[in-house]
């Protein structure tokens, strides 16, 4: 038995299965469509931080609330009564906020744009009504202003500071601040600070001295702010810091000279033997010395405090060589200066010793008294060692400077010594004679 052709059939089950096919490519192309925010829903968008570094990045939040209210918070300042320069808002202000209604689907897509830099991504799909991307800078600064829409909806967030544009004040510091009189160098530092008084990183400083020369004339503030170069200079010098417009300055001093001098003998001297130094210093008021110490450079030192005009000092040396003196002044602000000459010390040479006798023709058994006169470099004296030529006594050693004898005939000349020891150097030595006359001098009136 043949089977029986039904095309109806056959026709009824080829239709639902276009149908099926019509549907399933419609399904498909919606999924490709993107889901936007409906009519009557509020974009609101906010940064994380009020200023962008150079090169930097922050975060970027927007939400998406529907059958939200919108509230326009105004970005140009308007026309006062009395006229003055209208000034940048110091933070970044929203064109929308959140209206009291519920967040929109989620996935609903939202696009962003910007004015600088860059939006990474510039898509975003919500989640709880609020998406997060991220805000790049580049090289260039100045105010942003970043639009988040979708739909029919829109959000701006506008005066977002990058770069020079987040500087609000600039502070110029040297160290140190005072150079010696001769000149140096010192370390300019200028850190850059926003509205909040936070450091700025990564923004360019322009440096200008009006003498001396620096290091760099531009350099990038630090992840604390900070910018820094260097000054060398050798007078009174003033740098500025530019940012953007906003300067700011420091002056760079010198301090004034000591004037401090010293001068020595032009010859040399014998150890032993005072040597005298002139110590010199600069005029008050210009300068004012607290205090001037002299190394003698034999491993003495002298203080003389503070001196105003010239001021004589001596000091023995007592071994021979050359040795180096010097004089340092220091400043009521702690400065000092030093400066030195040099002195040749000649080895120690004897004291001479003179011998006075009383009577110098004495008569046989007349007391004579000697006294040694000793002149020169000294020390301490320890003794007088005399010898008397026929006297009585024949020697003697005192600590004194006299000593007695007698003599007697035959008459002639007597030759008495004396030996000079002192504590340090070598002893000195003096020679005298006496005449021993014949006989006692004649009683007057017998």
């Amino acid at each position: 038995m043949l089977a029986q052709f039904r095309p109806s059939s056959w026709m009824g089950r080829v239709g639902l299965a276009s149908v099926a096919v019509a549907l399933m490519s419609s399904l498909s192309a919606c999924d490709k469509v993107p889901l936007l925010a409906p009519g009557g829903t509020v974009i609101s968008i906010f940064a994380t931080s009020n200023t962008v570094p150079l090169n930097g990045e922050i975060e970027i939040v927007a939400t998406a609330i529907e059958n939200g209210t919108t509230s326009t918070t105004p970005t140009t300042p308007t026309t006062p009564t009395t006229p003055t320069t209208p000034t940048t808002p110091t933070t970044p202000t929203s064109t929308s906020t959140t209206g009291a209604g519920t967040p929109v689907q989620n996935g609903t897509v939202i696009t962003f744009t910007t004015t600088l830099g860059r939006i990474e991504p510039t898509e975003a799909r919500t989640h709880n009504g609020q998406v997060r991307v991220r805000f790049i800078s580049s090289g260039q600064s100045g105010t942003a202003t970043i639009t988040a829409f979708s739909g029919g909806a829109s959000g701006k967030l506008e005066n977002l500071r990058v770069g020079t544009a987040a500087a609000e004040r600039v502070l110029l510091s040297a160290t140190p601040a005072v150079l010696p009189p001769s000149g140096g160098t010192t370390e300019i530092a200028a850190r850059v600070e926003d509205v909040t008084g936070a450091g700025l990183p990564g923004v360019p400083v322009t440096f200008t001295a009006d003498q001396g020369q620096l290091g760099a004339g531009s350099a990038t503030t630090d992840s604390s702010g900070v910018a820094k170069t260097s000054l060398t200079a050798t007078r009174t010098t003033i740098v500025t810091a530019n940012v953007a417009g906003k300067t700011a300055t420091v002056t760079v001093n010198l301090n004034a000279r000591t004037g401090v001098s010293i001068t020595g003998p032009t010859t040399a001297i014998a150890a032993g033997t005072p040597v005298a130094f002139t110590i010199g210093v600069g005029a008050a008021p210009a300068v004012n010395i607290r205090d001037v110490t002299i190394d003698f450079g034999d491993g003495a030192r002298s203080s003389l405090g503070a001196i105003s005009t010239s001021t004589p000092v001596q000091h023995i040396y007592l071994a021979e060589g050359t040795y180096r003196a010097s004089a340092t002044a220091t400043e009521a602000s702690g400065f000092t200066e030093t400066v030195a000459t040099f002195v040749t010390i000649l080895p120690q040479q004897p004291p001479s010793v003179t011998i006075q006798p009383s009577p110098s023709n004495p008569v046989p058994g007349q007391t004579v008294i000697f006294t040694a006169t000793v002149a020169g470099a000294t020390s301490t004296i320890l003794r007088y060692e005399w010898t008397f030529e026929g006297g009585s006594p024949a020697t003697a050693t005192t600590t004194g400077n006299r000593a007695t004898s007698t003599f007697s005939l035959p008459p002639g000349t007597r030759v008495i010594n004396v030996r000079v020891v002192q504590s340090s150097g070598p002893a000195g030595e003096g020679t005298t004679v006496v005449n021993v006359q014949a006989s006692a001098a004649p009683i007057v009136g017998r």
